[in-house]
């Protein structure tokens, strides 16, 4: 169960989804039962059926922000860079006239040197500070705030398998992914990947739901590249996850404790819930309100602790995100289930359709 090669599976290309629902909360609910494999089938618009009175429904209010920049270098060369460690380098510096530093990804057709200028605009001047292994490091100048600058001329960065041209055609005629691509109760700017479980919400269904006697609980994970860099070893425990900025609340980390003590259910909505939760929980499933790095890799023999039931979507083969699941209910449920969804021809990854695995 430690061989990268265990968590793959065949998935038609025609099922990994590129674009998102038109009602959030109709996606298609595929239900895991951990202990005994069994699924069912529904709509994401079930779960206030499927949930209980007094669970605590953990939510990841981190917001996507448009980390995606194209501009040129100073030889005229054209580059693309994606900003990966928004969330934990801000630092608090907003003003006009500050530079900022952050670590990205850069895509040129000649890989730029320390001291290279870049001009993503205007209102963004930009130069490299460090060349590292797989990224660099880029000082970024502008007169106006840094995260208008953004706002303004940076694209979604979508991951690579769903297919978009965001210099191109930016808004789409039923969609814009800048609003789709988000969570709806997104708060702090910081991802630079959405916590996809979350795109299935409505306020209407979280309405429902706090009608029912669900308490919504959230946490914050600024998502980062590191979540989903591939794997680039054979034995998985020799991987080492990228650490990402999180913050508990002092309300959610006492909501926990109480439903703990109480036995009440937690259950977490999305993988970056899940590792925010389980990193900080202690051995009875107690969090404490607490900031700081999460690099929590979890994968088949880990015990949770804090998490009893969780919402996601249909990951990657070979992914950290399908080794977490696996590791919660058991790598055979969960390979059987995939291929149950995929005959069922359910929609896959970032816009894809949800499990419930309780």
């Amino acid at each position: 169960m430690y061989a990268l090669t265990d968590y793959d599976y065949v998935l038609p290309e025609a099922l990994i989804a590129q674009e998102p629902m038109r009602l959030r909360d109709q996606s298609r609910l595929l239900r895991l039962d951990r202990t005994t494999g069994a699924v069912a089938h529904g709509r994401f618009s079930d779960l206030p059926k499927l949930l209980r009175s007094g669970d605590v429904l953990v939510v990841n209010n981190t917001a996507v922000i448009p980390a995606r920049l194209f501009g040129q270098k100073e030889t005229g060369g054209k580059i693309e860079i994606l900003i990966i460690n928004y969330g934990a380098a801000s630092g608090g510096k907003k003003n006009p006239g500050e530079s900022l530093e952050y670590e990205c990804l850069v895509r040129a057709s000649k890989a730029p040197k320390p001291g290279t200028r870049l001009d993503f605009g205007p209102d963004l001047k930009a130069k490299v500070k460090a060349v590292l292994e797989r990224t660099c490091m880029i000082q970024f100048f502008s007169q106006k705030p840094f995260a208008d600058v953004l706002d303004q001329n940076g694209a979604v960065p979508l991951p690579p398998y769903i297919r978009r041209d965001p210099q191109n055609d930016p808004d789409y005629s039923e969609y814009n992914d800048k609003t789709h691509y988000q969570t709806v109760y997104a708060r702090y700017k910081g991802a630079v990947a959405a916590p996809t479980a979350g795109l299935h919400f409505s306020e209407n269904l979280l309405d429902t739901l706090r009608d029912r006697g669900v308490l919504i609980a959230p946490i914050t994970l600024h998502v980062g590249y590191g979540t989903f860099m591939p794997i680039r070893v054979d034995d998985i425990r020799d991987h080492a996850m990228h650490s990402e900025h999180f913050i508990i609340p002092e309300s959610t980390a006492a909501a926990i404790t109480k439903a703990k003590q109480e036995g009440r259910r937690v259950i977490a909505v999305g993988t970056t819930s899940v590792r925010t939760l389980e990193f900080t929980a202690d051995k009875q499933g107690q969090v404490h309100a607490c900031s700081g790095a999460c690099n929590l890799f979890i994968y088949p023999g880990y015990e949770f602790k804090c998490v009893d039931a969780m919402i996601t979507n249909f990951h990657l083969p070979k992914s950290t995100l399908i080794m977490l699941v696996s590791a919660f209910a058991g790598r055979e449920n969960i390979l059987a289930a995939y291929d149950h969804a995929v005959a069922e021809k359910y929609r896959f990854f970032s816009y894809g359709d949800a499990m419930l695995i309780a």
